[in-house]
């Protein structure tokens, strides 16, 4: 029986370094490629060895399939494909291509060149990475390539590896969907023949001030994989998390302090400086607002390039005005943390792990009239999980001992589905089942039995390392005319769940799709003439008389015993009953035999078989016939 397997390498019951493998019909995928943010070894990669395992990686895997540009989700990309050997296609939006690069090269500076950590991958790396990207465009459904390249050993550094070669995979098919969440982030459907997978990366069902809500169509797909960061919670209205966060940056800087808004480059910033632009031109504020150096420049321009990815209002609005070029918020220098008076700070990273945004947190968080605000999720083992755990005293590198005395307030501006919007989506895609990752194991048991008694489907949440296996039912996807469900609606019958219909045409198969139609459709489009297909049968009777008296005996005789059918006689001798011809014939070795030919079309078969049966019991003599 066929089945699909996935096996979580990383985000299994866990969030951070999220990877996926699955097994689809005899195919390889793996789906993100991520990076743990909370730990500074090898643990922050996914466990590869269960694929180098089997051989050469290029071999067993037919494509990557990456979600969007956080780190988490595409962090080991460069370590995967140039230091432990990957060398096929990795398939990813337009926008993911572009920012994906900027954003592993920033995180490489601050691992490598400034904590000086070993086994990492350098800036070619990454360039020779991005190499091997094709950029998909939403809802464009693509063939993976099967990669047919030379041994890495006879690339030299400034050989450019093609990544269209010429051998396409015919039967692996891929299409990607808007998730919302941040720029360029897309959900994937991965076919082969009638199975498919539908994997969500992050996605957010509600539109924010810039970006439209996830979407998926009813694609039935015999598994989606979906995240379950916040699976348990049930967020407040957005109008009252943006009023209590304008309160709480309001009230900071009136009584002289500073803000820190840790947030990833992209993403959350650009929903929280339009929020904050717009407040503070409302109440002419002259408190400063900066922003990590360069990154505004840089999400400016991609937001401009990538336009048509924006929600319709930005898009509308954009040739006017801008929405992503800021009156009041500058770049940001490191000597301005040490500035007197308040200020409002947007720093990168969003989790204090490193970077800018923990060398000003180190800075701040001595004085109690400033407040760090966290918008978004952090991962165990980061400073900014710790200080929303309660920590107020934490240890930091060269065992430096930090006393936290500023605020610490956490805000959902997260760009996650909350636990109904979960729930929306799989009612949307409407799956047979449900595999959850990317989230804490005890929130993921309870959205596990909310979905198994909600859509009476089985759901799993394996552990990283786990695999999970799953028998499909062979099947095959037929497409109904519209006019055929027209004549069928216009019957005029309810729908019933528990009564499903009979639909009756003419099945096509073209370019290994099957199509169901009416026949008078079928003819045109095969450039066909109706034929009548008819079938016939051979009763021999005894009889010395003539055809044409024969056939009178079956007349009387039918006529007797059919009394709800119309049984007629006709000039030339032969009888019919409803449209089953009769007709009597000599037999050619026994003249004291006669031979009836009973015919009939498929749509009378019951009624031939019946008639064909009467018969063969025979029929009663009329008086003075032959013996």
């Amino acid at each position: 029986m066929p089945e699909i397997r996935v096996t979580p390498l990383g985000a299994g019951q866990d969030v951070g370094r999220s990877c996926i493998l699955v097994s689809i019909a005899g195919k390889n995928v793996m789906l993100d490629c991520g990076m743990h943010m909370g730990f500074n070894d090898d643990r922050r990669f996914p466990d590869f060895s269960y694929i180098t395992r089997n051989g050469r990686l290029t071999d067993f895997l037919d494509c990557v399939i990456i979600s969007h540009f956080h780190l988490d989700h595409c962090g080991a990309l460069p370590y995967f494909s140039e230091m432990v050997g990957y060398d096929g296609p990795i398939y990813m939006t337009h926008p993911t291509q572009a920012i994906c690069p900027i954003l592993l090269e920033d995180y490489r500076k601050i691992a490598v060149d400034k904590k000086g950590e070993a086994n990492f991958f350098t800036s070619q790396m990454i360039k020779d990475c991005m190499k091997k990207v094709v950029a998909v465009h939403l809802h464009q459904t693509v063939q993976p390539c099967a990669v047919l390249r030379q041994p890495r050993a006879q690339h030299s550094p400034q050989t450019r590896v093609q990544p269209h070669p010429p051998q396409v995979d015919d039967e692996l098919e891929i299409k990607a969907y808007y998730a919302g969440h941040v720029l360029g982030a897309a959900m994937f459907q991965i076919r082969v023949g009638s199975e498919s997978v539908v994997y969500t990366g992050d996605y957010n069902m509600t539109p924010d001030r810039h970006l439209g809500a996830a979407w998926i169509d009813k694609c039935r797909p015999n598994l989606l994989i979906t995240e379950s960061t916040y699976a348990t919670t049930i967020r407040d209205s957005k109008r009252c998390r943006e009023r209590d966060f304008l309160k709480k940056v309001h009230e900071t800087v009136e009584r002289g302090g500073k803000v820190l808004i840790p947030v990833f480059a992209l993403g959350r910033a650009q929903e929280l400086c339009i929020l904050l632009e717009t407040f503070w031109e409302r109440m002419n504020l002259k408190a400063p607002i900066y922003f990590s150096t360069g990154l505004t420049e840089k999400a400016n321009h991609y937001y401009k390039l990538f336009i048509t990815w924006t929600n319709q209002k930005i898009r509308k609005t954009f040739v006017q005005r801008n929405m992503f070029e800021f009156k009041h918020i500058k770049a940001f220098d490191r000597a301005f943390a040490d500035n007197p008076g308040p200020m409002v700070v947007f720093a990168t990273p969003g989790m204090l792990h490193a970077g800018q945004s923990l060398q000003i947190f180190r800075k701040w968080a001595g004085n109690e009239k400033n407040m760090v605000i966290m918008p978004g999720y952090c991962v165990q083992g980061t400073v900014g999980h710790k200080i929303l755990s309660g920590q107020r005293k934490l240890e930091m590198e060269g065992r430096q001992l930090l006393e936290v005395k500023m605020q610490v307030e956490y805000m959902s501006f997260s760009a996650h589905a909350d636990a109904k919007g979960i729930m929306q989506l799989v009612g949307q895609a409407e799956p047979e089942s449900v595999l959850l990752v990317h989230g804490e194991a005890k929130k993921m048991e309870f959205l596990k039995q909310k979905i198994e008694q909600e859509f009476r489907v089985t759901c799993y949440m394996p552990a990283n390392g786990e695999t999970v296996t799953l028998p499909t039912s062979p099947s095959i996807p037929v497409g109904i005319s519209l006019g055929l469900l027209k004549r069928e609606m216009a019957q005029g019958l309810l729908p019933d769940a528990k009564k499903p219909r009979l639909l009756h045409g003419t099945l096509i198969m073209k370019d290994s799709n099957f199509r169901l139609v009416s026949s008078e459709q079928a003819l045109k489009e095969l450039g066909m003439a109706e034929h009548q297909l008819r079938f016939t049968c051979r009763v021999h009777l005894h009889d010395t008389r003539k055809e044409q008296e024969t056939a009178m005996r079956v007349y009387s005789h039918l006529k007797s015993v059919l009394k709800d059918h119309c049984v007629q006689h006709l000039p030339d001798g032969s009888v019919t009953v409803e449209s089953i011809l009769i007709q009597a014939a000599a037999h050619s070795e026994d003249p004291g035999t006669k031979v009836l030919l009973v015919s009939w079309t498929y749509q009378d078969e019951e009624l031939g078989s019946h008639l064909t049966a009467l018969l063969k019991k025979g029929v009663p003599q009329a008086p003075g016939g032959g013996s």
